[in-house]
């Protein structure tokens, strides 16, 4: 996962699927002919179509893949590109995952479409600065829509039965049940590792949080500390299709503080995982 695009909110694991303004941006945009070199949305987005696709248009929610390389707009600066790291970029369209200017802007292109999108601040990161990227930047991004997979549905989850399952207990305390063992690639450090889960406290069974019935899992990238140290532990353990249950010690996962009105203080998580994609 590109760390200067994902905004996910990893290090609490608690996800939301809000959609934000960029959603709406792309509708009042519907009305501008996509067949034109030059598009610029009533947001101030500007894209520059350098060859055009032949394929679908990715709808709210979708899976899209992107390849990608950012520069500021001032300079000409790159300051990150999917192409060094040899993968795409995948993130669920229109959920808020990516700057808004991406959200909008890839809304608007075809399967195999090239474009070069021309990002204003207000639509990148705004007042703030980050890393490599000074506050108020505008931003370039020259783009390729490789591919789109349909939305996810939800899933109705029943918590895994681990009065079969094979048990590893680590030094750490990690307690981890193999529900159901992948034989697709392990997970390893700095791989990007595609997720669903259900999240519940070991002592009562209390539901916080699920990918599953959201219908969209969550990916992010084992050893970046984008997850709890539980999380981090667990999944490297694990193959793509794997099934597995986490229980994770509060020193693993939030410690004395909790997530107020969330997560209490002190509490044991469990987390049944399904390891959808290992890249």
């Amino acid at each position: 996962m590109m760390k200067l695009l994902a905004t996910l909110f990893l290090s609490a694991l608690i996800m939301s699927s809000c959609d934000n303004a960029s959603n709406q941006n792309a509708e009042d945009s519907s009305s501008t002919d996509s067949s034109s070199s030059v598009i610029e949305t009533p947001s101030g987005l500007l894209i520059e179509i350098v060859e055009m696709g032949k394929g679908q248009v990715p709808q709210t929610g979708d899976i899209v893949s992107v390849h990608y390389t950012g520069s500021l707009k001032a300079n000409g600066e790159v300051f990150d590109s999917s192409y060094e790291v040899g993968r795409p970029f995948e993130f669920p369209l229109g959920k808020g995952r990516v700057i808004p200017g991406w959200d909008e802007g890839i809304a608007l292109l075809n399967v195999g479409t090239k474009a070069k999108l021309t990002i204003p601040a207000n639509l990148g990161y705004g007042s703030r600065d980050n890393g490599p990227i000074p506050a108020n930047s505008d931003l370039v991004f020259e783009v390729e829509l490789m591919g789109v997979t349909a939305a996810p549905k939800p899933v109705l989850h029943e918590v895994f039965d681990t009065a079969s399952a094979d048990k590893i207990a680590t030094n750490s305390g990690l307690i981890c049940y193999i529900i159901e063992k992948g034989d697709g690639p392990k997970v390893e450090i700095g791989s990007n590792v595609m997720v669903h889960y259900y999240g519940y406290l070991a002592d009562g069974g209390q539901k916080f949080d699920s990918s599953f019935e959201r219908g969209e899992p969550i990916t992010l990238q084992v050893g970046a500390g984008q997850v709890i140290p539980g999380w981090e532990e667990g999944l490297s353990m694990l193959n793509q299709g794997s099934k597995a249950k986490l229980l994770i010690p509060s020193a693993l996962a939030y410690g004395d503080q909790g997530i107020p009105g969330v997560i209490p203080g002190g509490a044991e998580l469990a987390f049944d995982v399904q390891i959808m994609k290992v890249q």
